[in-house]
């Protein structure tokens, strides 16, 4: 198949599948003589499995780990549980850090419970008098 019937059957775009291939994430296909790529079904399970890593957050390093994994499946699973288990702890972290920002947003927006003029509004003066830390690093694994 070519790369417009791949992306549609992959349910993504063509740009997507060419920049999977330029990240090293799906193998390059072969050319007809006509210099067109052509697929086969190892590139849409490949590029399925590379979407629905995507869809779960992980990272690119997290995803060239599951492959090459996959390309030996010969060898047991746990390696694999790795890489979920310490996705898993990414997502725990940020779920942490995201819950903190809600606690944040919500203290601010009691500041203001009635309708004022704009120089009044408490949230906006919470902001300006708000001090935060030196730019706590996010905690992200996808960099």
């Amino acid at each position: 198949m070519k790369i417009g019937e791949l992306a549609q059957v992959a349910q993504c775009t063509v740009e997507t599948v060419r920049y999977y291939e330029k990240e090293g994430l799906l193998p390059a296909p072969a050319r007809t003589a006509g210099n067109f790529r052509v697929y086969g079904p190892v590139h849409v399970e490949r590029l399925r499995l590379i979407r629905n890593c995507r869809a779960l957050d992980m990272s690119h390093a997290e995803i060239h780990a599951l492959l090459a994994l996959a390309d030996g499946p010969a060898d047991d699973c746990r390696a694999v549980n790795a890489v979920f288990d310490q996705h898993i702890a990414h997502v725990d972290e940020r779920i942490r850090e995201l819950a903190q920002l809600k606690l944040q947003l919500a203290a601010l927006r009691e500041r203001c419970g009635s309708e004022q003029a704009v120089d009044a509004c408490g949230i906006l003066q919470g902001l300006a008098a708000m001090e935060v830390e030196a730019s706590p690093a996010r905690h992200t694994h996808l960099g």
